[in-house]
């Protein structure tokens, strides 16, 4: 077995989807011939959006997870709002929705000192840590993922201490993410927060990311070799789910957050029309993770605030059984420069349960082009009310004729499986491990 360095800052028992990307490589790696060892924050010095213990019990027993203190200063920004740490910690520090003084600059200094991101504060444990385990032990290759992006900047060392070979794996965009514009930067900190942002594309020996339309914007930044290697879905999570109670209607679902850029105005519109023509009697909205007040406020405008039921967070497990649950499932891509590859994890687990898809968005992006290989569903452009209408309308039917609609094609949605996804990644590692061997140093 070969062995290799998984740098990761989300791993359980933090929970969001930020982490089912290298849990699932984890996972499979071993059956590849790579024996992974996974470096992380400890869980006591780590900003989560969300705790699900339950992950860790996917861990293989076999696969060592090595985890490190980390100076954090979400825990110095909750103190000046007077809140607790759990609560400071939001999307990329925007602090969405939080207004006044402190927020104010606590948004200025996440911008301007703590670049590229507020986890920076890991960094010099996590390679201290990345120095001892190689010294032990070589490593082949290392492995980073972002974001945080901070977290390459440990690959980026061990590649110059070591000559470890060095794959950085992007899962968002790091300047050209949505909210980046969000944030106060000075000048001089956005040029130097791209000019890191090169530095890492450049010395990697290799970039996977998630989807073709990032890959094409992250080679226009750099010559370094990119792979697409998309995230997917673990057919055993879909095994033996508890399905939560039906309410006895038409159930439309979105599972995960819902912020203010995923507004799904159009959808609103349609449900609003269909209801008014008395079409969707039974239609209930079901909401499974966290939704922006700006969105409920949208849904109260068009009286719709009283079909919606919610429920917070959940664990991956629960979540997965509300998705099969759902009679049709929303996908809402960011209105926001960069839209089209947008593709998120929740996607392909949308795919998996078998339900149909509704998705809104750019209709020649990433998202809509899954939709149509996998015949999960349709997605529709941001305006389109009279599509959408039509789509809620002829699901709706079929549910009330007791002949609900199928989701995705199950041989088509194989190639998403995270098995043969990490066969990709082993093929990656394979090539890179081959043309640099690792040296001691």
């Amino acid at each position: 077995m070969r062995r290799i360095l998984i740098v990761t800052y989300y791993f359980p028992p933090s929970g969001g989807p930020g982490v089912q990307r290298m849990l699932k490589f984890v996972k499979y790696l071993p059956g590849c011939g790579w024996a992974p060892v996974v470096l992380t924050v400890r869980p006591e010095d780590a900003s989560y959006p969300a705790l699900d213990p339950s992950l860790e019990r996917e861990v293989p027993p076999a696969v060592p997870v090595v985890r490190t203190r980390a100076w954090d200063p979400y825990a110095l920004y909750a103190r000046l709002l007077g809140k607790d740490k759990s609560e400071a910690v939001g999307v990329g520090f925007t602090g969405e929705g939080v207004a006044g003084t402190r927020h104010r600059l606590g948004r200025w200094l996440r911008a301007n000192l703590f670049l590229p991101d507020a986890r920076v504060g890991w960094v010099p444990f996590a390679l201290r840590a990345a120095r001892r385990l190689h010294r032990e032990a070589p490593f082949e290759v290392v492995v980073t993922t972002g974001p945080p992006h901070s977290t390459h900047f440990v690959g980026f060392r061990m590649r110059r201490a070591f000559g470890v070979p060095w794959v950085a794996d992007f899962r968002d965009p790091w300047t050209d993410i949505s909210w980046y514009g969000e944030l106060p930067f000075t000048p001089w900190a956005r040029r130097l927060d791209a000019r890191l942002e090169r530095v890492v594309l450049d010395a990697a020996d290799h970039v996977v990311t998630v989807s073709p339309a990032l890959a094409a914007l992250l080679a226009r930044k750099t010559a370094t070799p990119i792979t697409v290697i998309p995230n997917g879905f673990d057919p055993p999570d879909f095994d033996d789910v508890p399905v939560p109670p039906r309410s006895g209607g038409f159930e439309l679902t979105h599972v995960g957050t819902l912020s203010p850029s995923q507004n799904p105005e159009a959808l609103w519109r349609a449900l609003r029309r269909g209801l008014d023509a008395g079409e969707l009697p039974a239609l209930r909205l079901r909401f499974v993770g966290k939704v922006d007040p700006v969105v409920l406020e949208r849904l109260a405008a068009f009286g719709l605030a009283g079909r919606v039921e919610q429920t917070p967070y959940v664990p991956h497990a629960e979540a997965v059984g509300y998705m099969k649950a759902a009679d049709l499932l929303l996908l809402s891509i960011n209105r926001t420069p960069g839209a089209e590859g947008i593709v998120t994890g929740k996607l392909y687990e949308y795919v998996a349960s078998g339900r149909p898809v509704l998705g809104i968005g750019p209709v020649t992006g990433d998202a809509a082009a899954i939709l149509r290989e996998t015949g999960a569903g349709q997605l529709f452009d941001y305006e389109d009310v009279t599509g959408i209408a039509a789509c809620v309308a002829r699901h709706y039917a079929a549910w009330a004729a007791g002949q609900r609609a199928a989701g995705a094609d199950p041989v088509a949605a194989g190639a998403y499986t995270r098995e043969a996804l990490t066969r990709r990644l082993a093929g990656v590692l394979e090539a890179v491990a081959g043309k640099r061997p690792a040296v001691d140093a």
